[in-house]
Parts: structure tokens; C-alpha cells; sequence
């Protein structure tokens, strides 16, 4: 009646620093490309050096626009760690 569910997980490769910013609020902001297979892709990262607090989302676009665009809104939003999945799903609902 019910089978198992292969999930194929994508993993990004060759990660490299394409954009960081340290902002007032001791949080770094970085846009991270990579390759997921032969598909270049982007990703946000935050960092935050007073409570060592850190997230990613490897793959948040494949246009870097859309990324740096972003990463600029966390900037002047201060965003901390935590609350960047929150943006993200709030970003992605105005850009569809």
C-alpha cells in the first residue's frame, strides 16, 4: 500500500565566496556560488560573530541578482541568522 520515497538530495560543490558584507550589527552577509552537478547556483549565509549563530541556504537562486538582491535586503533589514528563512519566504512570495 505505501512505498518508500527516494529523496534525491542535491549537493553544492566547489563553494566559493562571491560577495561579503560585515554589517553594524557584528552579522556577516555572504552570497556563496557553486555547482549543483554542472549548474552554476547561488546562496545567502549568514554569520552572526556575537552569538556564532549561522545559516545557509546553498542554493537560493541561480540568477545572482536575485542573491546580492537579497543579501542587500537582509543588509538594511539587519537581519540576524535566525529570522533569514523568514525574508527568504517573504522575498520569494513577491518575486513569483
Amino acid at each position: 500500500m505505501f512505498n518508500a520515497v527516494k529523496k534525491v538530495k542535491n549537493k553544492v560543490t566547489d563553494r566559493t565566496i562571491y560577495m561579503e558584507v560585515y554589517g553594524e550589527n557584528k552579522v556577516a552577509y555572504r552570497v556563496i556560488s557553486g555547482y549543483i552537478g554542472k549548474t552554476v547556483t547561488y546562496g545567502i549565509e549568514t554569520e552572526d560573530y556575537n552569538t556564532g549563530e549561522k545559516e545557509v541556504i546553498a542554493d537560493f537562486s541561480r540568477n545572482i541578482e536575485d542573491a546580492v538582491c537579497f543579501a542587500e535586503i537582509l543588509i538594511k533589514s539587519r537581519t540576524v541568522p535566525k529570522y533569514m528563512y523568514i525574508k527568504a519566504l517573504d522575498y520569494l512570495r513577491l518575486s513569483i
